[in-house]
């Protein structure tokens, strides 16, 4: 029997480890000007030695980095309500978003203008933040229509806790998943959304990826998960 449990050990050992991953600078633009590539360290990251050889971490000079596989090319923007990183395999279109393999990672700011899509977010998947929802509701400044109470019909949710949310989007609908700059298509959004800070900001991953990499959607949203974990 404890022969059996050192094995079970080690075989999740080889699984998942410490090794590192390239970092990858992205460039951006938004409310200051363009902001070119900011350079890094290989990210340290706990996933599988076969996972690591196919993924890179990217981030732009504002907002948060994403695993994404390697070669991908990446366009941050930013403001004073937040900010986001789009990641493709081809040329990124922010204008009209992906309608193919994508991931887009996104923080948006819950003391500033950002407040708004952190409260509609809120007001789909949070209930142990409803209150955040309702005052921004209350200031009158957006209709109470914009902020829907409860989840989108076909999504999928699987709560960690109550501040954070894996979900799945399904095929050609709409849900958490759309609510990026990933369009529906006939494959599902995966990924997971987290809300943070003092400030109430919120944290959303939303993953897509073609049917060669589609085991590495786990890994990327169990690292956006101890990203968010680890304090600053």
């Amino acid at each position: 029997m404890l022969k059996a449990c050192c094995i079970a050990l080690f075989a999740v050992a080889l699984l998942a480890q410490q090794t590192t991953v390239p970092f990858v600078g992205c460039k951006s633009d938004g409310q200051v000007g363009p902001l070119g590539a900011p350079t890094g360290a290989n990210k340290a990251v706990q996933i599988s030695a076969g996972a690591a050889e196919r993924l890179a971490y990217y981030k732009a000079a504002r907002g948060p980095g994403v695993l994404a596989p390697r070669g991908w090319q990446c366009l941050g923007a930013y403001g004073s309500s937040g900010a986001f990183l789009m990641l493709a395999p081809t040329p990124i279109d922010m204008q009209h978003g992906s309608a193919g393999p994508g991931i887009q990672m996104s923080f948006s700011n819950g003391g500033t203008s950002g407040r708004f899509a952190v409260a509609r977010v809120i007001a789909r998947v949070f209930p142990a933040h409803r209150a955040f929802a309702e005052q921004v509701i209350a200031e009158g400044i957006e209709k109470a229509s914009n902020f829907p109470f409860g989840p989108w019909p076909g999504d999928k949710l699987t709560y960690k806790s109550g501040d954070v949310v894996e979900y799945e989007t399904p095929a050609n609908s709409d849900g958490l998943g759309t609510n990026s700059r990933l369009n529906k298509n006939d494959s599902p959004i995966r990924g997971v959304a987290i809300v943070t800070g003092p400030e109430t900001g919120l944290l959303q991953l939303s993953v897509r990826l073609p049917g060669n990499l589609a085991d590495l959607t786990a890994v990327i949203i169990q690292q956006v998960e101890r990203d968010a974990a680890t304090p600053r």
